[in-house]
């Protein structure tokens, strides 16, 4: 079943307004068939206070070529966002996520758009896995008024509420109470859904984390603490940074699991156990052993503090994309030649939204003054001398 049957693509302009899964089914429609596959996790789950799942996932055809596109969509537009950014074009602060792209495809092939997740400034890849596109996301980096938040949060704020993305964080640790204040309205609704709280092994020493946990805890809150541990807080290695680097373990009370974050399998399968267990018996921490290609953001060339030859390793030894790719392959899903043509289609929408998202003016000045205060409060805004009303917000 190539991807030679696949049908003709839509038109390229629309399908950059169109979440990856839409853009996929429409653009490329892959073949029905769901005949399941089972697959072993590369490396087996470690588990604390609780039983690992199997090693043994079950997946199919469809979903294997998904995620090979849509990783691969992912790292062509943390690539280009680093052009951008080296071409002025992005400003501020921008931190990149390739390397890392199997947790994002994983995690959402495990849950649904009910559930909710929330995280860092890392948060390009975890958007578009949410549904975002292309276009509201370099048109976001760049400033303008097609960005996901308007042009005024820039990288590190995206937002989707409408599939309970809620963003997007710069103070280090601090979504990790927010998402535990997620999950506990999802449990007041009794909506069985649950929340995701993202945060890096940089931020896994936070005093408020453990205080969120532990209030999770004595709740039985459906709260899933995930542990992107790439192993650098910013420029520090975790073993510097923490006498004990298991996060997974740290919960203490808390059941955890440590997953292969290279594994976009092993992610799905973990994040599925997490669901359940979150539901019936409350947190769980995660902690996905993955890594960063770039450093800690675009000011950090991410090689003072780890060699070459450690990134290089890592790309040839545990690439995510490269291992689905294999697995692609060795079950005749796909020819080589098609994988390296939805690579080219993947560059030219990237592409395409980047001359997209040109085109999307500057936000209004009078965008300042909105989101600020509630609308229609009358709030007025006044000189430093306190008498003379400047203006009158909306």
């Amino acid at each position: 079943m190539a991807l030679s049957h696949l049908a003709a693509s839509a038109s390229r302009s629309s399908s950059l307004l169109k979440p990856l899964s839409s853009a996929l089914s429409l653009r490329r429609p892959i073949s029905g068939d769901n005949s399941p596959l089972t697959v072993e996790t590369s490396v087996p789950f470690t588990s604390h206070q609780c039983e690992a799942p199997s090693c043994s996932v079950e997946t199919n055809p469809k979903e294997l070529l998904t995620f090979f596109r849509d990783m691969a969509l992912m790292r062509r537009m943390e690539i280009a966002a680093d052009s951008l950014y080296k071409a002025k074009l992005i400003r501020g602060f921008c931190h990149l996520y390739d390397g890392q792209e199997a947790v994002a495809v994983g995690m959402e092939a495990a849950i649904t758009k009910k559930d909710c997740i929330i995280t860092a400034y890392r948060d390009h890849c975890t958007f578009v896995s949410r549904g975002g596109t292309l276009l509201e996301v370099f048109a976001e980096l760049m400033g303008r008024q097609a960005g996901c938040s308007k042009g005024k949060g820039g990288s590190m704020h995206f937002y989707k509420k409408d599939s309970n993305f809620y963003g997007g964080h710069g103070i280090v640790g601090a979504q990790v109470p927010l998402g535990c204040g997620l999950a506990f309205a999802q449990k007041y609704s009794k909506d069985e859904t649950v929340t995701f709280a993202l945060y890096g092994d940089g931020a896994a020493n936070q005093g408020q984390l453990f205080e969120a946990l532990n209030i999770s805890a004595l709740w039985d809150l459906p709260a899933i603490l995930v542990c992107e541990n790439n192993h650098y807080g910013m420029g520090t290695a975790e073993w510097r940074a923490a006498k004990s680097p298991a996060y997974y373990k740290r919960g203490d009370y808390v059941p955890g699991l440590k997953v292969d974050g290279m594994d976009a399998l092993a992610v799905k399968q973990a994040c599925k156990f997490a669901k359940e267990h979150a539901l019936k018996n409350g947190p769980i921490i995660l902690e996905m052993d993955t890594y960063r290609y770039h450093g800690h953001s675009m000011s950090d060339p991410g090689s003072t503090y780890r060699t070459r030859d450690e990134i290089s390793g890592v790309r040839q030894e545990r690439d995510p994309i490269e291992r689905i790719r294999k697995l692609i392959l060795s079950h005749d899903l796909a020819t080589e030649k098609e994988l390296k043509d939805v690579e080219k289609e993947v560059r030219k929408e990237v592409d395409d939204a980047i001359a997209q998202a040109k085109e999307s003016p500057m936000p209004e000045p009078s965008e300042l003054f909105t989101n600020v205060y509630a609308k229609g409060l009358g709030v007025e805004s006044f000189g430093a001398d306190r008498k003379e009303v400047r203006a009158t917000l909306p």
